[in-house]
């Protein structure tokens, strides 16, 4: 499912799979489980100067919501409404998962070497930074091409990261297939490389540099949640005012 690696402050966050089937990383409730107990366990242990890095095994980021888990209630209980229901659950449960990176006290990256789909796209752009390489793997909001909407939560934080309005119609009401180079001219994506290997040596020296500053964790994800305000305020969280020590 998941690992998370602890060197020093940096705590490295893996999408694992043992096959080509488990390496689309699909957003299962089992898999975002995993991710929030890693994300709990970092949390526990941040100190002033953490950096987290998620990354991934195989050619996906992660292809989004597992659908074929959704499909596979339904059939077992031999109800489409079953199937409907499980998905609003998995979104339900993935609301946790942004909202925890949101609020970690810590700067974040996404090491995109992969396809990012739906709410794989999501995940990464829940990030702060996010490298993706151009050598393989697109950015993707696919809910168009198979008739779906998006959750509030979704849009808010494409408003929020997403700058430009002909960006944002482009990767909603075109569905386009973004890949690293259009992505960074996008202001979706930071720093597009020529291949896996580099994009993740750039997170780590990112890392690094940012693990230096020893910023307070607790007023960085201040100043994050009131960067993202709709978004935060739809996952329910709220902006403290954190006062500098003498005080």
């Amino acid at each position: 499912m998941c690992t998370l690696e602890k060197r020093g402050n940096l705590f490295i966050l893996t999408l694992t799979g043992d096959t080509k089937k488990d390496q689309e990383h699909r957003l299962s409730p089992t898999l975002i489980s995993s991710i929030r107990a890693a994300l709990a366990e970092a949390k526990s242990q941040a100190v002033n100067g953490s950096v987290l890095i998620t990354q991934s095994q195989g050619k996906f980021f992660t292809n989004g919501f597992d659908l074929r888990h959704a499909q596979a209630v339904g059939a077992k209980s031999g109800s489409a409404e079953a199937a409907k229901a499980e998905l609003v659950r998995m979104v339900d449960l993935f609301r946790g998962v942004v909202a925890d990176l949101l609020s970690l006290p810590m700067p974040t990256i996404a090491a995109v070497t992969g396809h990012a789909a739906a709410a794989g796209m999501i995940l990464a752009m829940s990030h702060d930074y996010v490298m993706m390489t151009s050598s393989r793997g697109v950015m993707y909001m696919s809910e168009l091409d198979i008739g779906m909407t998006l959750p509030d939560y979704f849009t808010a934080l494409i408003r929020g990261k997403i700058g430009s309005a002909a960006a944002r119609r482009e990767v909603l009401l075109r569905s386009a297939k973004v890949g690293a180079e259009a992505a960074v001219k996008m202001g979706i994506v930071d720093s597009a490389h020529d291949s896996a290997k580099e994009v993740v040596g750039t997170a780590m020296r990112m890392a690094d540099e940012l693990g230096k500053r020893r910023w307070s964790g607790e007023a960085y994800a201040g100043l994050r949640k009131a960067l993202y305000p709709e978004v935060c305020g739809l996952l329910g969280l709220k902006d403290s005012v954190v006062l500098h020590s003498k005080f």
